[in-house]
């Protein structure tokens, strides 16, 4: 989620832990090689604009500002969808999620950077 009055929602991110893990960790977080993040999502335009709704939801609900990661877990049986976590404070590190969705999404780095600066400042 990227905004103040009017946020908007990236594409989504999909993260796969590599099979030496079990599921996504600690290490596998932050150990290069860990994870596989596919960026977009490989889910359904319909599936894509359902979370990006129910992240705007989320987001709006607890009056965020500049910038969320609102995280789900899809389970792959039935399609079912949970919101896990909404992150206020995203990270920006080399493996980081958020950055890369805004590239992804056509908001380079820089960019991304420059609006976050005009969102705290408009506050």
């Amino acid at each position: 989620m990227l905004g103040n009055d009017a946020p908007i929602a990236s594409v989504a991110g999909e993260i796969t832990p590599d099979k030496k893990y079990e599921f996504y960790s600690y290490e596998s977080k932050y150990t290069d090689g860990g994870a596989t993040l596919q960026i977009p999502a490989n889910i359904s335009p319909k599936l894509l604009k359902k979370l990006q709704e129910s992240a705007l939801r989320t987001y709006k609900a607890i009056d965020a500002r500049g910038c969320a990661r609102v995280d789900f877990l899809i389970d792959r049986y039935t399609g079912q969808c949970y919101l896990n976590e909404i992150n206020t404070m995203p990270g920006f590190t080399k493996y980081s999620m958020y950055p890369k969705l805004w590239e992804a999404s056509g908001i380079p780095y820089p960019e991304l950077l420059d609006r976050l600066i005009e969102f705290a400042l408009s506050e």
